[in-house]
Formats: structure tokens, sequence, C-alpha cells
């Protein structure tokens, strides 16, 4: 408890090449971009793509939404992310409830992520899956799925669900990462202090990726299968949107050692 909290001056980080594939992470919250963040932070490093967090909300308290953007900009700096807002102060109310009993106000955020999509054209997008307990995560899932929805016919990209609050009963990608991208992942999240104070669990989150290689050990490869000879892993499930809808990619879970190449994995 004793490691500072964030004030780090960041790495200088070249600008995304000229025509990049791009890769948007939907944060519920400020801090879900560094938690899930893994696979975002390899696709940069590793091929390149320009990973941009879009801010779906800056947090339930608005007197700490300016301040809670500050470190979310201090975070994403940290790991190369670019960051976008989805207005000031962030979209608010992104709760499965909101979507049948304020369908107006609903709608209105809908609009502000669909325009995002439609502009950025990512090949990649990032957001919680269907049961991760928290309120504005479930709500953050069914507002993607809405704003996909809104796309045009002949649009595609894969999308990543991730977990957090709650796990998933079928993940199918378990992605490893090396001890110095754990390291800018736990720095990055140290930026979020106001959060980390209150629950430090950028202390904990070696030992959540410790766990989910026991979890995806069975849960992705399968019952009774060899454990993997991984460290540290997330647990994501990857699916395809096309035609308005999610298609399969995989035909089996699949488990990506810090040595391994992504590249084949997220070809479109």
């Amino acid at each position: 408890k004793e490691l500072p909290l964030g004030g780090f001056v960041p790495p200088d980080a070249a600008a995304p090449a000229a025509g990049s594939p791009t890769a948007l992470i939907f944060a519920p919250h400020p801090d879900d971009e560094c938690v899930i963040g893994a696979l975002p932070l390899r696709l940069k490093r590793e091929l390149g793509f320009d990973v941009v967090n879009v801010a779906v909300t800056q947090g339930s308290r608005e007197d700490r939404r300016a301040e809670r953007w500050q470190e979310l900009s201090e975070g994403c700096a940290w790991l190369g992310f670019g960051l976008v807002a989805t207005g000031e102060g962030g979209l608010t109310e992104i709760k499965p409830e909101t979507r049948s009993e304020n369908p107006a106000h609903w709608q209105a955020a809908v609009d502000v992520i669909a325009g995002i999509i439609a502009e950025r054209k990512p090949k990649v997008v990032f957001f919680p899956h269907d049961d991760d307990w928290n309120r504005t995560h479930l709500g953050t899932h069914l507002l993607l799925v809405d704003a996909l929805g809104r796309q045009p016919r002949d649009f595609a990209c894969l999308v990543v669900e991730t977990e957090f609050w709650g796990a998933m009963d079928d993940p199918n990608l378990m992605i490893e990462s090396s001890t110095e991208d754990l390291a800018d992942l736990l720095a990055a999240l140290s930026c979020h202090a106001g959060e980390v104070r209150r629950n430090p669990y950028h202390l904990r989150l070696p030992g959540w990726m410790m766990d989910n290689v026991r979890r995806g050990g069975e849960l992705v490869l399968g019952q009774g299968r060899p454990a993997p000879d991984l460290a540290f892993a997330t647990l994501y499930r990857l699916r395809l949107w096309r035609d308005g809808g999610f298609r399969s990619v995989l035909e089996e879970g699949r488990a990506m050692a810090a040595t391994q190449d992504l590249a084949a994995l997220f070809s479109l």
C-alpha cells in the first residue's frame, strides 16, 4: 500500500501509423480500461493497433467526475491509449432499467455511442459481457449491442467481451500478459487514485490474473485438459459482429502466451 499512486511521467509514444487498425474500449467507468487492458495493450504493442478508450461514464459521483477524468487521462497516457469523451461529464444512468424506463434518455446515449463507432470504424471493440454484475457494466453491454445494431448492415468488427465484477461462464480466449505489461497496467491503474484508495484493487490485479490462469485452464481449454504454462492472464469472449448480430469465430477456446503471435486471431 506504500506504492505511489500515479504521478508518473508517461513514456514518449509515437503516434499510431497512418492506416493503423483501431480498437475501441468502451469502459463503463474510468479504470476499467486498465483492469481489462491486457489484450488491448498487446494489440497496440505487438500489432500496431490504435487503441482508444471511450469513457462511457465518468462515475456516479458528480463531484468527482472532473477528477476522475484527469486520473483517466493520466492512466491512458501511461499506456499510450487514446481517449474519447462521450460528452461533458460522460453519459449518465447507463443501467438496464434505463433502457425500458427512460427510452428517450437511453436512445440519446445510443446515438452517442453509435456515432463514435461510425466515425472510428473499429476493427475490434471491447465491452463488458452480459452478466458482469455491476449495473453500469450491464448497461454498457446493452448500450453497445444497441449501438452496433445501428450500424450499416455491411458493418463488421470483432467483439471482445470482458469481465471483472461478474465472471463469465463461457470465456473462449485467455491472454497472457508479460511481467512488463502487467507492471504497466498496474501503474496505469494506480493513476485512478481516488478509487484505489477506497479499494486497492490495483494491488490485487496480479493475484486476479493468476487466478484467471486457474479458471481459464478449465473454462477456456476444457475440463481435464493440461493446465497452460502461463503466469498472468485475462479472460475474454471473442466473437464477430456481422449482419446485425453476433457470430462465432473460434471453434474451440484458445490460450495465447505472451510470446505467441496474435495476428491470426485479429484479422478480418
